[in-house]
């Protein structure tokens, strides 16, 4: 399923296809953590608006017209549900003094949200093809907190000494896999088109 179009994902979730359905939340759960790490909410916050958007979404799933919206939809979505937790709860919402309405300015905009979901895919696919043990040394490096190199040396079997090398050599090989090669070309050929 990782390697369905949109719409079929939508339709095959719409038709109750568990795992459609998981792959569409895996697809989307880091643009719904993105929006809601703008709130700066607690964990447990956190937890109940991610699981309120995803309600929404199997409440309306079904009234998406169109698939290639579904990233604006939920991104729309998980800002309300935010607003909407911290009024029911107490908080306060940022309001410009001068016109008393909601300052827009502090929520999250759409085409950064956008952005950081597709690098985060990318670098998942990127991930996917590099072998077991190399993905699981970047994904130790990169955890919060990272692990220390003695907890790496152990946990994966290599010397201290080798890790620096061996994750320099790694991150080589992740911006040579197909889709980081493919995403930071395009992302270049944008960037030239835009200079004058």
């Amino acid at each position: 399923m990782a390697d369905w179009e949109l719409p079929e994902l939508v339709k095959a979730s719409i038709d109750r296809n568990e795992d459609a359905w998981n792959e569409l939340v895996r697809r989307f759960a880091g643009l719904v953590a993105f929006v809601i790490r703008h709130y700066r909410l607690s964990a447990s916050d956190t937890q109940d608006v991610s699981q309120l958007v995803w309600l929404r979404l199997v409440e309306h799933l079904g009234q998406i017209r169109e698939p290639a919206a579904l990233p604006g939809w939920l991104a729309t979505t998980t800002r309300h549900e935010c607003e909407r937790y911290l009024r029911v709860n107490g908080r306060s919402v940022a309001v410009d003094p001068m016109t008393m309405k909601e300052d827009r300015s502090a929520a999250p905009d759409i085409d950064e949200m956008l952005l950081a979901v597709e690098r985060r895919q990318v670098l998942l696919d990127g991930l996917g093809q590099l072998a077991p043990q190399q993905r699981e040394l970047l994904l130790m490096l990169a955890a919060d907190p990272p692990y220390s190199y003695a907890e790496i040396s152990r946990i994966l079997g290599i010397p201290i000494g080798s890790i620096g090398p061996t994750r320099s050599r790694v991150l080589d090989k992740l911006r040579d896999t197909d889709v980081v090669r493919a995403y930071l070309e395009a992302d270049r050929s944008a960037q030239m088109g835009r200079c004058p």
